[in-house]
Order: C-alpha cells, then structure tokens, then sequence
C-alpha cells in the first residue's frame, strides 16, 4: 500500500506534482519522500508598520486612534533589490520553509470591517518572490500581549477600545508595560528595559482582561454586549474575518496556495486571561504567568490598580536561579483608571469606529466589578475563584471549553479560501493540544508548538547550568531540585528531551508531523558584548556563546526527534541598539551591523525594511530588481574608497555580485552562523531515525530506516525518468544539504584567505592543508537567481569538500546538495547510515580563535567556575 494516496483526504481530488502531504507523523513530497521542512520566520519586525519601532513613542498612540498605520513593506522591499539579496541568503544557508509572520492589526487597522487590500496585495507580491526562490511557507496570524498598543503585537487599537479600556493609561495603571513609555510617559527611556519584561505582562490586567472577553467573554462576561454581541463573539469574528480575507486574496492570485502558502498557523501563543485562575487572591503559578520581573501586583492588586487605586506590591528581579523578591514598590495611578471614559461614547455610540454598546455595560467601571467579581468601595475580592468554574459547576479546562471551538471556527473558514490547507495546531505554549475532530483535521494537519531555552533568554547569558523547564511546567517533578542540569552535555540532552516530548504530543492529533515553529537565541548577550560594548571592544564578532547556546537548540532538533523547524527570526532590520526593533528583543540570525567592516558594500534599513546595497563613495542607482532573475555577474564591486562615510543616497544594487565570493555572501553579516546553517536531509527515500552533526568537526551522520512501501515514484513529482542508474535503486535519491559554510572547498575559499583582525566582525575561513590554486570561476558568483539562487549546482562537486562514507548505494553532489541512491527492500526494514566530513579540516572562524579562547579564561577568572 502506497504512504501517499493520490487524492487528497480534504477534498478527494486528484493530488498535483507539487503536494505535500502529512502523514505517518511526517511531511511526504508526492513521489513519497519523507521532508523535513527547516526555515525561519520572517520576520520579526512584522510586528510592526514601517517606521515604527516599538520603542518610538512619537504618533504612537495618535497613528492607533486614526487607524492609519501601513504595514506595506512588512517584511521585505521589492523594489530596491533588497528582497532578492535576502531571500538568495535565506537560500544559500539550506532553509527551505518560512513561517510567514502577519499580524490583525495590518489587515483591519482602519476600523471594523474596514480592511487593508493595499497590504494583502503587497503580501500576495512578497509570497510569489518566496515562491519564485522555491521556498513552502506557512502563515502566521501573529500576537504577543494581544496588541502592540498593549504591549506586544497583534489586534488593531479599536479592538481595545470595544472592550472598554482606555489604552492610554496602560502604564499608570500597570496594566500593562509598554516600551516606548517604559519607564514613564513623561520621561521615558525605552533602551533601558529589562530583558524579557514584556512577558510579565500575560500576569498583569490588561491581557488577562482581553483575552479572558475574546476566549470567554459569553461565559465570564455576559453583560460586555456591543453591536448586539457578546464582546467574545463581536471580537472572533472579526478576527477570523480578517484573516479570512486575507486568505481570499492568497487564493485568488492563482499561483500560491498548495504550491506556495501549505496552510495555516492558528493564532500564535494564545493566551488563557483569567480562565481557569483558581484563586485572585494569588498569583497562579501556572505557565503564563509565572514570570516575575519588576513591580508585579497581584491579580486582586491589578482590578484595584484598574480603578485608580494605589497599591504596594512585590518587586522582583530575575537572576540565575530564578526570580527573586527585593522589597517592594508603591504604584499610584493618582485616579487614572483603565477603564474608557463614559464620555467617549455619546449615547452608547462610538464616534469614530460607531459600535453601539450595550446599556448594561457601564464605561468608566471596572468589567469584572460589574460581574460581582469585586467590590470597588472597599476593594474586597466576592468571588476569588470567580474564573475557575464554569456557569454548569465543572472546573474550566481552557484548551477544551474555549480554544478548541475557536480553533474549529478558524479551521473551516481558512478552508473556505484554502481547502488543501495544513492546518498549523498551535495551542498555549507547552500545552498538548486537544483531541480534534477529523472533521476539521482532514488529514492536513501538523502540530505547531514553540521552544525556547528559557534560562537562556532571560539571563542573556549562556550558563553551565540549566533546567528540565518543560519537566518542571508539566508535573514530572516534586521539586525543581531535581530537574536541574548541570554542564554543557546535560544540557543538550535535557533541550532533546524536552523536544522530544513536544513532538509526542502530535500523537494526541493523530498520525501528524511536528514543527518547532519558534525556536531561537538572543545574540545581545552578556551586555551585548559580542557588539563591542564592553572591555573597550575587546569581544567585537566574538559569536562563540550565542553559537554553543544556538547549537543545542538545533543539536536538540535533531537526533532521534528529526524535527521540522522555524527559527525565530530572520530581521532585515535588525540593529545593535534595537534588536529586532520589538521590546529590545535580539533573535535574528542577521544584522546589517554585523556586516564586515571592511566591506565594499553596506546593508542598512532606511527607514523601512528595505536593506539597501550601499556602495563607498558611488550614488549611481543601478537598475532595480523586480523580479528574481537579476544578473550575479554582470556587476563587479568597484574600489574601495578611502573615504569610510557611507554615502547618505544609497546605490539601488540589484546583484549580489558585490561580496568576493559565495562563501563571503553567506556569511558577512550572519551571527553564529555555524550553528544554524548546518547540513540536514531534506528528502529522505525512508524515514530520518537520527540526525548528529558536531560543528567542533564539521561530521555528519545521519541514519535513515526503510520499508518496502518507502519506495518513491518519480512520476509523481512530474519527472520523465527517474536518476537511477541501477535496477536495485530507488527511482529518486535522497537529498541533503551539505553547507559551504562548513564544507567550502579551498577554491571558494581562496579570495578570503586574507588575515583579518579576529575581533573585527569578519570571517577569516582556515584550512589545514595549503589552498589550491584561486579559480576565479568558483570563486566569483555564478549567472542567474532563479530556483537556484546562487547557481551552485552548475558546479557539481567543485563547491566542496567532502570526505563521505555510506553503508550502501551511491552518492553524488550538486553545489550545496548531495543525492544518494540506495536499494529499497523488497521485504522488512533496512537501515542505511551516512556521514560526512570535510576533507582537509575543519574551516575555522575567527570567534572560535583567540578571542573565544581568551574569553573562556576571563570567565574563569571572573569567578564564573568557582562552583568547580
């Protein structure tokens, strides 16, 4: 029996070359190939309109209220050649999947029901260009803390409004920290806010108020009617709406969906509220809102704070064993209140966004007073356990009374626009999903859960300890004693476990894949010393922290889980001083400001996305690149001015011809690139039963199992006849993707052998053996950006070196890819294995040379080892 029907279990039609299937817990290709589907998000700064950052308070609030803000441009320029030289990146590095980040707010920012068809047909525009570079994509409805306005990123500004809440008066309150008030509207000094803060605020009111009314807002709050609506109703359905029509336009280009766009993300990290809190009294040590950082009110505090009302709480600060309370800190609103003033809405009407609300739910009150809650005069909380019961007495269970039926909402209108759709299970962070009917499942489904390490992206620091995190947040342990893990080799094994179990939650859906779709390191660590900010710039490109704590995380991916993932994030405009330019946040794999120094050519945001080609000393503008077939060779980079001011016009670029060579390209700018672009099969004749790379060795050893029913059928994908030159092959090889980065040959490498500062930023590639002669046909870029970029396989071999051993079959390479072709049992189950190294050494960089050794013996001597 086939591992892959030829028509469609959604709607029965016959399947095209280009589908992907999910089934036995794996992503399948058409012919019957098992893919493992790797790539990033793109991108970060989604979450947000061009030139709007979070920590930009100036039109802040007054953009919210008129609803004019654009989100075209979000997340690439397409008309400057810059989404070319970023997606030929993306490419180059071996991803083959993007996890498409788009928020409400960009769709129905100008109102309800008003919707945005300038940015929809922009994001049509972008997702052809990552159609045309061969990339699968999946989108993602985006929120953090439900709204920028709110703290994150996500719905529009008149959506809190319709709640009731006077966002203006978040910070007074505390009902929610915002960055570009942070510390105070009047004086506020956004650079300076802790590290990871903005999590706390899924503990304070603001969110749990606003995700309680959209989740369950009929069974909590049954007085909160607008339009003739419960607000839980009113609020989903223009959510769902939005992202629908969305979903309309992706269709009706004609050329994306299935081929392109494979499905659908449900709403990314949603969050409970109040539902299920069991006392409010106390602060719920569940999952959520167990970060404690700063002034931290209890929720009984916070519906006091809501009302104006002074309070004295709890200050804490977070340090490597965890938080810990220093004192505490009096937060006064001096009468401000989070609640809308009655005034605002003359009538009960709206003046600008014209809802009509109920009468019997008073502006300028507390929502939760009115439901007897708690009492506003003397501040005593009725009903503690309020939002632990449902109406009928049963204790609430949040994924299953109130995330399930949204989740099926969703599910059947984005199949409305998109009936192959995969749907992207994505419950509350490191919770297992519920079981869902295959009704809506129809078998295109993939469980989509979240991983960080979270020691890690709290301290900015990558420590010699850490936790079973997940262990702890699930019950396996009496005591959090027990779940620590001390050194790196503990480490790596507990963040492979802890996948490991995330992975065995799909087996609640049924026979689904996995993907990791948020998975990632801060770079800013240790006070951003790999910037140049401390010991007079002495660590500047020291990467090496930020790769070993990256290299778990991806070490952990592999092994036996073989995961499908998506990093968080790849950032066009990411900067030093801003990070990813949301709450100081600092995860993408590349920064213009990490490019080379000495380069001939600068990447820089202007303002919007757009990462302009900036050349010393030259404004001509070059043609621009609309499309991605622009030329890699007819550009050379000119000389190099002595003048070391970037010249304020920038020079439209519309090649990457400007870096030395392929291997230059692919790593200027990156960070910790060796962790990340790391070889991984991305089509497999059987099933991945372990994946080991050791980037310490450039080794890699993957182990694959296969059943006579594994045996792919090259018609399938449209191929004539198949590559097999034996009988006893399989039709198609398996494929996997081997990196320059780790596999150059000495050809390629040969223009940037040149000695370099280790401290400057740069990669300096070393090889043990003497360089071969310098070709400049390898060493120069190739014609064309087509499906392949970078125009690598003309090459064949030529681009690496690569010492292979196989069990069984044959092997051949094709630029970045090597095909292996090995018989299919005609009974049972049969085991091949391969590894790979590099021939002649292990291609150093400078962040593994002196400077990482220099800093691990200052780490010593600092006393970080004194538990040794």
């Amino acid at each position: 029996m086939p591992r892959v029907p030829s028509v469609s279990p959604a709607t029965g039609k016959q399947v095209p070359s280009h589908f992907i299937h999910t089934t036995d817990a794996q992503f399948v290709d058409n012919a019957g190939r098992t893919v493992l589907l790797r790539g990033v998000n793109l991108s970060g700064a989604d979450k947000a309109p061009v030139g709007a950052q979070s920590q930009s308070l100036e039109g802040f609030w007054e953009a919210g209220e008129r609803g004019d803000a654009s989100f075209v441009g979000r997340p690439l320029h397409l008309d400057d050649g810059s989404a070319d030289v970023h997606l030929t990146r993306l490419k180059g590095w071996g991803f083959n999947m993007l996890r498409y980040v788009v928020t409400w707010e960009s769709l129905e920012h100008a109102g309800p029901g008003t919707y945005d068809y300038e940015f929809m047909d922009y994001t049509v525009r972008v997702l052809r260009k990552c159609k045309e570079y061969g990339f699968r994509v999946y989108m993602d409805p985006h929120q953090d803390i439900w709204s920028r306005f709110s703290g994150g990123s996500g719905a529009p500004y008149w959506t809190i409004l319709a709640c009731g809440i006077n966002p203006r008066n978040f910070t007074a309150t505390q009902a929610a920290i915002v960055h570009s008030e942070y510390p105070t509207p009047a004086d506020p000094t956004p650079a300076e806010l802790p590290a990871m803060i903005w999590s706390t605020n899924y503990g304070r009111l603001a969110s749990q108020t606003l995700f309680t009314l959209f989740f369950a807002g009929r069974e909590f709050a049954p007085k909160c009617i607008i339009d003739g609506q419960n607000i839980q109703d009113y609020l989903q359905q223009h959510y769902i709406a939005a992202m629908g029509q969305l979903a309309d336009r992706i269709r009706d280009a004609g050329d994306l969906v299935d081929e392109c766009v494979i499905g659908w993300d449900s709403m990314n990290e949603p969050f409970e509220g109040f539902c299920g809190y069991a006392d409010l009294n106390t602060v719920p040590t569940k999952q959520g809102s167990t970060l404690k950082k700063g002034p931290f009110p209890s929720p009984a505090q916070s519906l006091r704070l809501g009302m104006g009302a002074a309070q004295t709480v709890d200050n804490w600060t977070f340090t490597s064993m965890g938080p810990k309370r220093e004192g505490t800190v009096t937060i006064d609103p001096q009468g401000m209140k989070l609640w809308a003033d009655p005034q605002s809405e003359p009538g009960g009407v709206h003046p600008r966004w014209g809802w009509k609300r109920d009468p019997g739910w008073k502006l300028g009150t507390c929502v939760w007073a009115q439901h007897e809650v708690w009492d506003i005069e003397s501040g005593a909380v009725l009903a503690p356990d309020y939002f632990r019961y449902l109406v009928n007495g049963d204790e609430v269970a949040f994924i299953d009374d109130f995330w399930r039926s949204h989740f099926q909402a969703f599910a059947n209108r984005i199949r409305e626009s998109h009936p192959e759709a995969i749907l992207f299970v994505a419950p509350p962070v490191f919770v297992p999903p519920p079981q869902l009917d295959e009704r809506y499942l129809k078998g295109r489904c993939c469980l989509s859960t979240h991983y960080y390490d979270g020691l890690t992206l709290l301290t900015r620091h990558w420590n010699w300890f850490n936790a079973d995190a997940l262990g702890i947040i699930r019950g396996k342990y009496s005591s959090n004693l027990p779940a620590v893990r001390i050194g790196e080799k503990a480490i790596r094994k507990s963040i492979q476990e802890q996948l490991g179990y995330l992975k065995d939650d799909a087996k609640i859906l049924g026979a689904y894949p996995t993907i990791i779709g948020e998975i990632g390191i801060p770079y800013d660590m240790d006070d951003k010393k790999a910037y140049g900010y401390t010991d007079d710039g002495k660590y500047k490109g020291d990467f090496s922290s930020q790769q070993k704590a990256l290299d778990a995380s991806m070490n952990a991916a592999d092994g036996p889980n073989a995961l499908n993932y998506t990093i968080w994030n790849y950032c066009p405009d990411n900067s030093h001083e801003w990070g990813d330019g949301w709450n100081m946040e600092d995860l993408s794999l590349w920064s213009h400001d990490d490019l080379k120094p000495t380069s001939q050519y600068r990447m820089g945001a202007n303002g919007s996305s757009a990462a302009f080609l900036l050349k010393h000393g030259h404004t001509s503008a070059l043609p621009s690149a609309a499309a991605s077939s622009v030329s890699l060779a007819t550009l050379t980079p000119g000389e190099t001015s002595s003048d070391e001011t970037v010249v304020s016009k920038p020079s439209l670029v519309s090649s990457v011809s400007d870096w030395d060579n392929v291997y230059d390209f692919l790593t200027d700018g990156a960070r910790a690139v060796k962790a990340f672009c790391r070889p991984y099969p991305t089509a497999v004749v059987g099933v991945p039963i372990d994946i080991q790379f050791d980037i310490s060795k450039a080794e890699f050893k993957l182990k694959i199992s296969v059943r006579p029913e594994d045996a792919p059928q090259s018609a399938r994908l449209g191929l004539s006849s198949p590559d097999s030159e034996s009988p006893d092959e399989a039709e198609l090889p398996t494929e996997i993707y081997i990196p320059m980065v780790h596999y150059a040959s000495d050809k390629v490498l040969s223009d940037v052998q040149r000695i370099t500062s280790p401290l400057s930023g740069s990669v300096t590639p070393s090889v043990a053996d003497d360089p071969l002669s310098k070709s400049p046909d390898l060493s120069r870029f190739p014609h064309d950006l087509t499906a392949d970029p970078l125009r690598l396989s003309s090459y064949g071999s030529s681009l690496l070196s690569l010492n292979v051993n196989v069990s069984g079959g044959r092997w051949a390479v094709s630029g970045q890819t090597l095909k292996w072709w090995y018989p299919v049992p005609a009974t049972g189950t049969h085991e091949y294995t391969i590894t790979v190294k590099r021939a002649g050494g292990v291609i150093k960089t400078a962040e593994e040379g002196g400077a990482a050794c220099t800093s691990f013996w200052r780490w010593c001597l600092d006393g970080c080892c004194s538990i040794m």
